[in-house]
């Protein structure tokens, strides 16, 4: 769920002290004054994101006083916070009218701040509507008037929510974009509450982008300030975000921990769109458990309050969960139904991915329909739709927003460091004028040329000490700079090599497979011609799906804290697995394939890791052997600290010129003995991968004679069940 609303006062010390100051003010004048209704107005503002009915109330009795001795500002002030209360909890008519009726004593006014504030709260409430158009309309129109009156605070709240609105619409890049601004004026600024909504945005996008570990990161840090803070609506909607991440990774029980805390937040707060968001992931919830009647009564609940409501990307969502359920209980013609009205209203929506989320439900429903015509149809739609949605324009500005944000607070931080020291320093020094001039002038007349020659030398030694010492921090600063642009070199150049592979090497397989399906959809070719191409489209997917598993899991191992996954493990386990899984296709080019790997060799590795690195010295072993070649797997122990790894063949080999390359850079891929294609970037990722597993990688071989691939990673520790399976 995306935090829409603002930043306001925490309940605590504040509050009570303008209530304090209220009921002084009250009892001593006769009748209302202008200072005692700003504070209740200010109070208002103070309860809401702990108890809506309390800012309702307090504003209600704002606009009475103010009324009473006709105050314009304070009633309009007033009409803003009922305003606000009405549309959080879904009256959206009576929130209407009182914004409109607050714009028209602003504009007599001239006040733009108020405007402002008007028009940002018209353009969450449009959102929620899912009116993407206004939305933006008033937002931009709140955004000129912050850019005018240089309020830095607004501004990032504008930022803010016209990134929710591209979120909306699904471009996630967009979105990114005003997240990040919206978050650097926010760090600048201090404003705690409003960098934990960017925080939370910012986990959202990331989660839209299935990379859930850095995305519950996010959330984790949203979650820690708003708890600070006591924002009670912006706990409930970190609750029911890191619901969605553990039902991606269905872990439905603790799922339903989260959700029955933020339900009970949002019935506190009478908040109905919370409500509706809750229900809907607890039926999900009890759908994947097989609760179906349970299941139903929450997705009901939710449909109900987002339809009475309106607020449609709820109902949508309530749409897909009906579908959803009633797939898992294989009842498609119901969920067929379900499934339909969630795709057009998501078409009417305009959200991306909400309509991924419904062709894919209406692709398994079809297909449970045996309607594979159109299931097919709908996993097209869907794959285009998720390709949209994870285009490498989203990682990279991912990437390059959270390195740069990371890299200026540092230096912002070290910048001010060395203001403060200098100021520091220049006090110290006027202050020791200071004294030596008074001590001068009280015993001149009794001290010698000596004495005075002295205390000076004293004062040049203590001076020069100083400024060595500054010296030495101002180079340790320095180093530090410097190191952090190192690593920010080290992750532009991460940057230009996931945007090459991605832009070039998987579009074009892809790009490929699209134009040989479009012949076949277009019945250009005949059914013989289909039958012929059909062993090539086989090998280009198995060559796609391979090359993406591998190149996904080497972005997670540059993103995530590697180390933790390391475990001990029979290394024979890990290649006799990938060498049966390519036996086959080794025997199919009249290839042998040997393993000869000890069963007691134990590793201390991440096994994903050593499986993909394997898999990648085996197939390229294939791809460059012929008929009656053979390649060896084998390992032994390297020494007491680690075991050694070896995959040769008796292929085509490798010239000088090229192997001085493998390992640095991408390189060239040549074709197999069968044509095979390649990347060029499979070694990279072995070297990288295995280096992270503290180990070392090399190659040594002759054209015409074979290649001799070897690693090493560390000796593992045998516990009792690795001795089991050695007995097996």
């Amino acid at each position: 769920m995306i935090s829409i609303t603002a930043s306001s006062a925490k309940r605590g010390v504040g509050i009570d002290s303008i209530k304090n100051l209220l009921g002084s003010g009250l009892k001593k004048q006769p009748k209302p004054d202008t200072v005692s209704i700003n504070r209740l107005n200010k109070l208002a503002a103070g309860y809401f994101d702990s108890n809506p009915d309390s800012t309702f109330y307090y504003a209600r009795k704002s606009i009475e006083l103010a009324t009473e001795i006709g105050y314009q500002a304070g009633i309009a002030n007033g009409l803003v916070q009922t305003g606000h209360v009405n549309f959080f909890k879904a009256k959206f008519d009576n929130a209407t009218q009182d914004f409109n009726k607050a714009i028209l004593i602003y504009k007599k006014l001239n006040y733009k701040t108020g405007l402002s504030n008007i028009y940002t709260l018209f353009g969450r409430m449009y959102y929620l509507l899912a009116n993407y158009k206004l939305a933006l309309d008033y937002l931009n129109l709140a955004l000129s008037i912050n850019k005018q009156l240089k309020n830095e605070a607004a501004l990032a709240d504008c930022l803010k929510n016209i990134g929710n609105v591209y979120y909306g619409e699904g471009q996630l890049s967009m979105a990114l974009d005003y997240y990040f601004k919206a978050l650097d004026i926010n760090t600048r600024l201090k404003n705690q509450q409003a960098i934990a909504s960017n925080y939370n945005n910012i986990g959202l996008i990331l989660e839209v982008l299935e990379v859930y570990p850095q995305s519950f990161d996010y959330y984790t840090k949203a979650l820690t300030i708003f708890k600070a803070v006591n924002n009670l609506h912006g706990i409930d909607i970190v609750y029911q975000n890191l619901s969605e991440i553990l039902i991606a990774q269905k872990n439905y029980d603790l799922a339903i921990n989260y959700l029955l805390k933020g339900v009970k937040i949002a019935e506190m707060q009478d908040d109905k769109e919370a409500i509706s968001a809750d229900y809907n992931d607890l039926g999900l919830c009890y759908a994947h458990k097989g609760q179906i009647n349970r299941a139903i009564n929450y997705l009901n609940t939710s449909l109900q309050i987002a339809s009475s409501n309106k607020t449609l990307n709820n109902k949508a969502l309530a749409l897909i969960g009906f579908a959803t359920a009633y797939n898992l209980q294989k009842k498609y013609a119901r969920a067929y139904k379900y499934a339909l009205l969630a795709q057009q209203l998501a078409v009417e929506l305009g959200n991306i991915n909400l309509r991924a989320n419904a062709a894919i439900q209406l692709n398994e429903t079809l297909a449970g329909l045996n309607d594979y015509e159109g299931a097919y149809k709908m996993l097209l739609q869907y794959n285009a739709l998720k390709d949209s949605l994870h285009n490498n324009e989203s990682i990279q500005k991912f990437t390059s927003f959270k390195v740069t944000a990371n890299f200026t607070i540092r230096k912002r931080q070290a910048e001010l460091l060395q203001h403060e020291k200098d100021e520091s320093y220049k006090r110290s020094i006027e202050q020791q004028r200071f004294i030596i001039t008074i001590f001068s002038i009280l015993i001149l007349a009794m001290i010698t040329v000596s004495l005075v020659y002295y205390r000076q030398k004293r004062k040049q030694q203590k001076v020069n000490a100083m400024l060595e010492e500054k010296n030495l921090k101002v180079l340790e600063q320095k180093a530090d700079l410097d190191e952090q642009a190192q690593k920010l070199n080290e992750l532009n150049t991460l940057k230009d090599r996931l945007i090459s592979v991605l832009a070039h090497d998987l579009r074009a397989p892809l790009s490929t497979l699209r134009g040989l399906f479009s012949l076949l959809q277009d019945e250009t070719i005949s059914h013989s011609q289909m039958l012929e191409m059909i062993p090539g489209v086989l090998k280009k997917l198995e060559y796609t799906s391979d090359f993406l598993d591998t190149l996904l899991f080497w972005i997670n191992s540059q993103m995530e804290n590697f180390e933790s996954s390391a475990k001990n493990f029979r290394i024979k386990d890990t290649v006799s697995l990938e060498s049966e899984a390519y036996r086959e296709q080794a025997a199919s080019k009249g290839i042998k394939l040997i393993e000869n790997v000890p069963g007691d060799l134990v590793v201390s590795a991440d096994p994903n890791s050593i499986r993909i690195v394997i898999r990648n010295l085996i197939t390229n072993a294939i791809k460059f052997s012929k008929e009656n070649d053979i390649i060896d797997i084998s390992a032994a122990g390297y020494d007491e600290n680690y075991q050694i790894i070896h995959i040769s063949d008796t292929g085509t080999g490798i010239n000088d010129e090229q192997l001085k390359k493998l390992f640095k850079t991408k390189v060239n891929s040549k074709a197999g003995t069968r044509d095979e294609t390649g990347t060029g970037m499979g070694l990279l990722f072995c070297k990288d991968l295995i280096e992270k597993c503290n180990g070392k990688i090399w190659v040594t071989s002759k054209p015409g004679e074979g290649t001799k691939f070897s690693f090493i990673i560390p000796v593992g520790v045998m516990d009792e069940n690795l001795v089991d399976l050695i007995k097996q």
